[in-house]
């Protein structure tokens, strides 16, 4: 995809999965919240994270994004094992994992441009941000990365005055640009209107596209059985099944999971 930053380097071209996890506990106290993960996300691959309220998916997430600790369990980053002891958000986001949560980290009264670059500033060799550049990037960030090409919008353009989908798409475009490898979505389409869900799933396919892996959790089962390759259910802390959409309808996947939750 033409503008979009390469995803991988050459240094790291030669892994299998972007994350793996084997045997991964997690416990609050007496509280067993994560029971024996074993998870992997390979390159180039959507993976849908599906389960009821309380399943275990923000704990799951949190443990893959470095915010909780595992219990117990062992955790890779490129088929290397990392230090437990030693993993962070900060360390995550170091390693390329990054997660889009709705529209929450955008700056509400700035400019695209600024939004692209927070904590990334160009600076010139004064130490003050090179404007013209961060705008140059940005412009080809919205029309070639997520493919932007509306009359009236332009990096000068503040938050909000986007719509839902679009400001998913600034978040999707950023993730994309500064070489992240595995992006997380957080309930991406939440709220959103039809056609905003229509821009929003455009972008997730683009994640694909650039070379990207994605873990997408999704309350709406059409959503996310859209998109994903592989749908991997949750429940009570535990991985239950995986699913090919294509061997499942939504009919079906969401009778499978009302008759979990009786069974269970």
């Amino acid at each position: 995809m033409s503008g979009a930053a390469p995803a991988m380097t050459a240094a790291a071209a030669d892994f299998v999965d972007i994350v793996r996890l084997e045997g991964v506990q997690k416990y609050f106290g007496a509280v067993h919240a994560l029971k024996n993960i074993n998870l992997a996300v390979g390159r180039n691959e959507i993976v849908g994270l599906i389960g009821d309220n309380g399943a275990g998916k923000s704990t799951l997430i949190k443990t893959i994004t470095g915010v909780f600790r595992p219990t117990s369990g062992r955790v890779f980053i490129r088929d290397r094992e990392i230090d437990l002891t030693a993993y962070s958000v900060g360390k995550a986001h170091d390693l390329s994992i990054e997660t889009v949560y709705q529209d929450k980290s955008l700056g509400e009264k700035q400019p695209l441009w600024r939004n692209f670059f927070v904590g990334r500033q160009i600076t010139n060799r004064f130490g003050f941000i090179n404007v013209k550049k961060e705008k140059e990037i940005a412009s080809q960030i919205l029309l070639n990365t997520i493919g932007f090409r509306g009359v009236g919008l332009t990096v000068d353009s503040t938050v909000q005055t986007l719509s839902g989908g679009e400001r998913q798409g600034i978040s999707i475009g950023r993730a994309m640009h500064f070489n992240s490898d595995l992006i997380i979505l957080d309930e991406p389409t939440a709220a959103l209107g039809v056609k905003e869900v229509r821009k929003v799933l455009d972008f997730v396919r683009r994640i694909k596209a650039s070379g990207r892996a994605s873990i997408y959790i999704e309350h709406n089962l059409a959503h996310v059985h859209e998109v994903a390759d592989r749908l991997i259910v949750l429940d009570r802390g535990e991985i239950i099944t995986e699913i090919r959409p294509k061997d499942m309808t939504v009919v079906e996947l969401t009778e499978y999971l009302v008759d979990l939750q009786h069974r269970r």
